[in-house]
């Protein structure tokens, strides 16, 4: 003990768990009183890190108190039946965790360390948690998970930093209105596993959600503003009392796992097959058939359908891969026109022009043009262009005069060439789409010409980046999709990316992950499913919290247990950074 203390007192940081301490030994909240022989005082620093979880503590004495400058204090998974007021004189906390332990309430005094920032609580006896929380004005991470929470304080709408909220497994009935709508910066929200009745709508007002888990409550709708979640990543409404889903779910371009076995749903809405879904779960449900147009979701991976009384598809499509099931959706659709008169075309392409004139926007996708027509360029001030679902085959140089052209969408085209000469006279190009064309190698030079961009989307053309592509050159990228590219590596020149925040590659031949993903600090979603992976490095739990999302099905991983992939990103990442060697 007495050399621990010693290190202590050079590092600021003190970590004794695992150890079967029945209490906090006195010399920890005296530390600087016990110098030994041979230590220079003026040399000792004030305890700042202490780490006392995994123990039988059953008490925590007001003589933390004497730890004026603690910044972390865990003492999590111990016998604790209450806390110390003197918490609340601990100035320069910002990390408490307290969870799994035996604790029935939280004393008002917390709020008085006004300083946290992350406040885990989970695992105990609590009713209900102090108003003055709310005085923790720079809160972003409240666990108070598995306890016995009716109702959340109002005062904690003053928190208008948080960006993580997990209150799973308690009884809450609802979740207010104005409490909701005070958090604009959240990103992260699991209620799963209580009483709730319904979803406010205020929930629309969180446009950074990446992660919402509401399963196994008794919602029964999910309201329209569900839209304004732009950002929505991954969906958990499991285990509700669901009839119907509302149209504007289709609005939800990011949403990747929709999650909703064991409702009632009746039908399953021709609108959100728009989603670009990898994971759409309809298992036990009241579906009797499914509309043709699912069959264009051609990004699911895992379509689960068990459990529903669907008398139009054979039980072994039902039960069947996912890939074939969708092949015969789609056989199902009708014939569309292969063009069309050009007569009807020029309506087409006239009713755009007039809609893009107050919106700034020209939606021409799916009308079977082999060219694009001049009035993408002699509209004024054009900022987006969609012209995906076509054939056409080059971008012609008048392109270059849509100075305000900001989105560009062309995918599912027949573009063989990299349009740089283009891209260089698109000065303010932030988004472009050239995925599912027969895109022939671009210039080792070529990502030069679009430096700009934020959004970039080649998924489907493979062989078209050339042996060693300039990544670098694309410092202000924040998404990348390589989607099905026939892909073997993840390149470093990608890591190195300061902005970026998606990274989806899957459907490649990627063997593993480098290690240098650890750098990677802005990223926010990274998606590796059906690729050959069969191991993760550690460092890449070093991840944790950025890192919301994390895709891996469809991967011969072996050194992690299914139990642990089934649970989600979260758990995955704190599997890999428990295994990180402890520093010495």
């Amino acid at each position: 003990m007495d050399r621990m203390l010693k290190a202590a007192r050079a590092s600021g940081s003190l970590n004794l768990s695992n150890r079967s301490l029945k209490e906090v030994p006195d010399e920890v909240y005296k530390s600087l009183d016990a110098i030994a022989e041979g230590e220079n005082w003026w040399e000792a620093v004030e305890l700042q890190k202490l780490i006392l979880a995994h123990n039988d503590i059953q008490s925590l004495k007001e003589d933390i108190r004497n730890l004026p400058l603690l910044s972390v204090l865990n003492i999590s998974h111990n016998k604790l039946s209450q806390l110390p007021t003197a918490i609340g004189e601990l100035k320069s906390l910002k990390a408490l965790d307290v969870s799994n332990n035996l604790l029935c309430e939280i004393p008002e005094e917390v709020g008085s360390a006004a300083a946290l920032i992350k406040f885990d609580c989970s695992s105990n006896q609590l009713k209900d948690l102090p108003c003055s929380l709310g005085n923790c004005l720079g809160l972003s991470d409240l666990k108070a998970s598995n306890n016995g929470l009716t109702f959340l304080p109002e005062e904690l709408g003053n928190c208008s930093k948080m960006s993580k909220l997990d209150v799973e497994g308690n009884k809450l009935t609802m979740l207010s209105e104005k409490l909701v709508a005070s958090w604009p910066l959240l990103t992260e929200l699991n209620a799963s596993k209580n009483t709730l009745s319904g979803i406010p709508e205020s929930i629309g007002t969180l446009s950074r959600l990446i992660r919402l888990d509401l399963h196994q409550n008794r919602i029964a709708s999910i309201p329209s503003s569900i839209k304004g979640c732009s950002l929505l990543a991954e969906f958990y409404m499991g285990n509700n009392c669901l009839t119907s889903l509302p149209t504007e779910i289709g609005e939800l371009i990011t949403l990747g796992t929709f999650n909703l076995p064991s409702n009632k749903l009746k039908e399953y809405p021709v609108e959100a097959c728009k989603l670009k879904l990898s994971v759409l779960d309809l298992s036990n449900n009241s579906l009797s058939g499914l509309p043709p147009e699912i069959g264009l979701m051609t990004t699911l991976r895992k379509l689960v359908l068990t459990g529903n009384p669907i008398r139009t598809l054979r039980s072994s499509l039902v039960s069947g891969p996912t890939p074939a099931l969708l092949r015969f959706l789609r056989s199902r659709l009708p014939a569309e026109e292969e063009s069309g008169t050009s007569e009807s075309k020029e309506k087409v392409i006239t009713m755009a022009s007039r809609l893009s004139l107050g919106s700034k926007e020209l939606s021409l996708g799916g009308h079977g043009l082999t060219v694009i027509p001049p009035q993408v360029w002699e509209t004024t001030d054009i900022t987006k262009v969609d012209l995906s679902r076509n054939s056409i085959a080059d971008l012609p140089v008048q392109l270059s005069s849509c100075a305000s052209l900001e989105t560009l969408i062309l995918s599912r085209n027949k573009i063989k060439e990299w349009p740089s000469a283009v891209l260089e006279s698109l000065h303010n190009l932030v988004c472009l789409k050239l995925d599912n064309n027969p895109l022939r190698q671009i210039p080792s030079d070529g990502f030069q010409a679009a430096s700009k961009l934020h959004v970039l989307d080649l998924s489907g053309n493979a062989g078209c980046l050339p042996e060693n592509p300039a990544f670098s050159f694309l410092m202000q990228l924040q998404e990348l999709y390589l989607r099905r590219m026939q892909i073997s590596e993840i390149r470093a020149d990608i890591l190195s990316l300061p902005k970026l925040r998606i990274l989806d590659m899957s459907q490649n031949s990627l063997q593993s992950v480098p290690e240098g993903l650890k750098n990677a600090t802005s990223l926010q979603e990274l998606r590796l499913s059906d690729n050959n992976i069969s191991t993760l490095p550690p460092e890449l739990g070093l991840l944790e919290p950025s890192l919301q999302v994390l895709q891996l099905d469809g991967n011969p991983l072996r050194s992690i247990r299914r139990t642990i992939l089934d649970r989600g990103t979260k758990a995955i990442l704190a599997y890999l950074k428990d295994k990180l060697p402890d520093p010495q």
